[in-house]
């Protein structure tokens, strides 16, 4: 009877321990950014948010503590292959966070795991379409790819994807090597191209300097001759004026008394004078028929008609 009372006592003992466990468990201090799922006799009951909440023990149960923090999750490398047949491995990060507790806990089984493999096989679709090349130029269209085929299951799933980056890119060897040599032809092809560009620059300077030259000289002698022909134009007018001026004076000259006797003087002594060197070998003249006629000569030259032009004017 001994043994009997105290295996009973041992067991109210242990069920006492056990009530007060689970009065202590029914009382839940939500931390901030949390939300706790409770079941009430194994249905959903409510969400516990942040702060202090007290649960009917053995009915209540927190089944689920969600994390509402915007979480950073590693997508592992995957082999891929390219729409031109090259295998490259990928890797990337998702971030992610909680929005529906409720479905993030009864909408799926694990949502990290969904969101990395959803992620991976939506990768290995984009990078079926792309060539090599465009894989590199074209990583921020392959994650907003990858984050809308996430969001189509946001809904359901509880959760809210807010970027996806892909962090290395990764190619065979003998590719690497390939797409240097490639890069290293573009380069020298640039190079040359740039060259070429500052050869022809530099002609067409040239060019435009003696273009720009030769119009210079043009003008200047343009100018020159338009100066010339002026300052010959101004020398004829001026030879002109002095001519009439000086016919006018022989005019006025020979209307004055004795003028005609002092011009008949004056040409006597120039054909005295001309007719000095006609023993010249050097000199060629056109003579009259009879130079000794002196009388004739002067008659020639009209004195008298030029006295009575002048008289009249």
């Amino acid at each position: 009877m001994e043994i009997l009372e105290t295996i009973s006592k041992v067991l109210l003992g242990l069920f006492s321990i056990y009530v007060m466990y689970q009065f202590v468990r029914s009382l839940r201090l939500v931390p901030n950014q949390f939300a706790f799922i409770v079941e009430r006799l194994g249905n959903y009951h409510k969400t516990l948010g942040p702060g202090f909440h007290a649960l009917i023990p053995f009915i209540d149960k927190v089944v689920y503590k969600q994390d509402l923090r915007e979480e950073t999750i590693e997508v592992e490398p995957q082999e891929c292959f390219t729409k031109d047949n090259v295998k490259v491995e990928v890797d990337g990060v998702i971030y992610l966070s909680v929005i529906d507790p409720v479905n993030a806990s009864y909408g799926i089984t694990n949502y990290r795991y969904a969101a990395v493999q959803l992620a991976q096989t939506t990768t290995r679709s984009v990078l079926g379409n792309m060539e090599l090349d465009q894989t590199f130029e074209e990583r921020a269209s392959m994650s907003r790819e990858v984050v809308k085929v996430l969001s189509e299951v946001e809904q359901i799933w509880g959760i809210k994807v807010h970027r996806y980056e892909i962090k290395n890119i990764m190619t065979p060897r003998t590719v690497q090597k390939a797409m240097e040599r490639q890069m290293t032809a573009e380069r020298d092809r640039r190079a040359i191209i740039a060259k070429s560009e500052g050869v022809k620059g530099s002609k067409i300077n040239d060019a435009e300097g003696v273009r720009t030259e030769i119009i210079n000289i043009s003008e200047a002698e343009m100018q020159r001759r338009i100066n010339e022909a002026e300052g010959y134009a101004q020398e004829i007018l001026s030879i002109a004026e002095a001519t009439a001026k000086s016919i006018e004076e022989v005019a006025d000259a020979l209307s004055q008394p004795k003028g005609a006797d002092a011009m008949k003087l004056q040409l006597s002594e120039k054909y005295i004078e001309v007719l000095s060197g006609l023993g010249r070998t050097e000199n060629s003249v056109i003579l009259p028929k009879d130079i000794s006629n002196y009388e004739a000569l002067m008659e020639g030259l009209s004195l008298k008609d030029l006295e009575a032009v002048k008289s009249k004017k």
